[in-house]
């Protein structure tokens, strides 16, 4: 039975696909040219224009129900009820004139606050990927309209100055509706991050319930840590070890019952992929998964992970259960361990450090990173890039609320909270040296075995929190980031330079809110 889309504008002239089966998309995919089979027996697809999402062109209605409770401004941009109106007829036009794929699938892992959602797509591809990176059911009804909808039209163009979006390509999200529109794009990750933007304003505003963009594990124990970090601080690579299980690599609810994973995939960066290195992403490349914007070698169907060419935000999505020794329960326990993960370019921040309630907040609503600015000749001034709770794009409401729920929780249980520099050591970018992955690997287990509880701690002068003097498997030196370097003149230099930085970051979420007390040095 096809499902009546009146409500969605959609009255289908063409044909409409329903609930296809993973085989049946990627056939359709092959012969309408959206992509082919690479030797593993994935699907490889180019989504076009855009291979990243597009922030200046996300909106949200401003209603009732958001007018007071959005944190607007240039993450959280409003548009009219009467714009969204207009546009959502259009794509429900132009989408009736296409082939189409319907797919209903759910969001979150526990019962008790997961959500339906149908997902209507132009493109075959796309349809994959909503199989892989949502939750599936095997108990669907046609005639049963899911909580959610999202209308995904790459093919549909605005006009700007007749339907008031700035360009032709926009995502749209309705809390009053429940509708997200996406169109002028075929980048996947639109889809994923609409989802995620609704339950960051659901989970926390409706239940008190922290939506957290991080990866998560746990053991045999049941002992669970959680990985918050920004692109290129090694979240999914120090997620995935030996002896743990995956419950999680991007999305993730913390209710008083546990972790569960808001998402039934994964959705996993493949630049200079490597089997060696990260052998669970490579393995999970088979048949079902969803390679984006990869390039072959030439005249075969092997993927060139290094090659960028088309785009460094080169993916590949796959259902969970393609990782072995995922977890499959709904539920895990209460986290024991948190880490944040930072790449700090300047080199001053200690390979690791145990954070107090307050200064976990603070670190949770700075979400501080560091990028290197370029890639033109001479250039190696490291970049400071801050993402409030380490996903400033996708939170709707404002990020002390998030950080407040952090605090209680962490309070409550008692948790340990880590913050874990992946960057550099022995001077900035272009000088030092990248912490190698072994040491930090090292204290990440060394922290969540316990062995750290104990040990000798010192109190940086500069930035307040306390590192450990001593760890297994590390050399104690790289331990004190100012003992690595030449000069301890121009690592205070540096080290004030990021502190002072911080501080003017923070001052936007200072005013009105609870958290004024906080400071970098707390």
């Amino acid at each position: 039975m096809l499902p009546n889309l009146s409500y969605l504008q959609i009255h289908a002239g063409k044909k409409v696909n329903y609930q296809l089966s993973v085989p049946e998309l990627v056939e359709d995919a092959i012969k309408k040219g959206e992509g082919y089979l690479v030797e593993s027996g994935a699907l490889t697809a180019d989504t076009g224009q855009f291979t990243g999402r597009s922030p200046k062109d996300r909106f949200i209605v401003e209603d009732d129900i958001t007018r007071d409770a959005v944190w607007w401004g240039n993450i959280n941009q409003p548009i009219s009820s009467d714009v969204f109106n207009a546009l959502y007829k259009k794509v429900g036009e132009h989408l009736s004139n296409e082939e189409i794929y319907v797919r209903d699938v759910l969001a979150c892992t526990s019962p008790d606050y997961q959500i339906g959602i149908r997902v209507v797509t132009e493109n075959a591809y796309q349809n994959i990927f909503a199989n892989n990176i949502f939750v599936r059911s095997s108990e669907t009804d046609a005639d049963k309209r899911p909580e959610w909808s999202i209308l995904a039209a790459p093919t549909f163009q605005a006009e700007p100055i007749v339907d008031g979006v700035p360009n032709p390509n926009f995502v749209i999200i309705n809390f009053t509706e429940k509708i997200i529109l996406i169109a002028g794009t075929g980048y996947t990750g639109e889809i994923k991050k609409g989802i995620f933007s609704v339950l960051n304003f659901i989970l926390p505003h409706q239940h008190r319930v922290l939506s957290m963009h991080c990866s998560a594990n746990t053991n045999a124990k049941d002992e669970t840590a959680l990985f918050f970090g920004l692109s290129g601080t090694g979240k999914t690579t120090l997620s995935s070890d030996a002896g743990r299980h995956l419950i999680g690599d991007d999305e993730h609810g913390w209710s008083d019952q546990g972790i569960f994973n808001i998402e039934g995939g994964c959705y996993a960066k493949c630049v200079n992929l490597e089997e060696d290195k990260e052998p669970e992403i490579y393995q999970a490349i088979k048949f079902g998964s969803l390679l984006e914007n990869i390039n072959c070698f030439p005249d075969t169907r092997v993927p060139n992970y290094e090659d960028t060419s088309k785009t460094e935000n080169t993916r590949v999505t796959y259902p969970i259960d393609y990782i072995e020794g995922a977890v499959k329960s709904k539920i895990s326990a209460t986290p024991k361990n948190i880490f944040f993960l930072t790449a700090d370019a300047f080199g001053v921040i200690p390979p690791i450090s145990k954070l107090t309630t307050k200064e976990a907040m603070y670190h949770f609503i700075s979400g501080y990173t560091a990028k290197v600015a370029g890639t033109e000749v001479g250039i190696t001034e490291p970049k400071m890039v801050f993402s409030a709770c380490f996903g400033e794009a996708f939170i709707p409401l404002h990020p002390t609320r998030y950080a407040e729920l952090l605090g209680e929780k962490i309070e409550k249980d008692n948790i340990n909270v880590w913050l874990v520099n992946t960057g550099w050591v022995a001077g900035p970018y272009g000088v030092g040296r990248r912490i190698q992955l072994r040491y930090t690997r090292s204290m990440i287990r060394a922290a969540m075995a316990g062995e750290l509880n104990d040990v000798e701690y010192q109190r940086h002068p500069i930035f307040g929190m306390h590192f450990p003097v001593s760890c297994p498997g590390v050399p104690s030196e790289l331990l004190n980031p100012a003992k690595t370097w030449p000069s301890q003149e121009a690592y205070d230099e540096q080290a004030n330079k990021l502190a002072k930085a911080f501080d003017e970051n923070f001052k936007k979420y200072e005013s009105g809110v609870n958290l004024n007390t906080l400071s970098l040095r707390v």
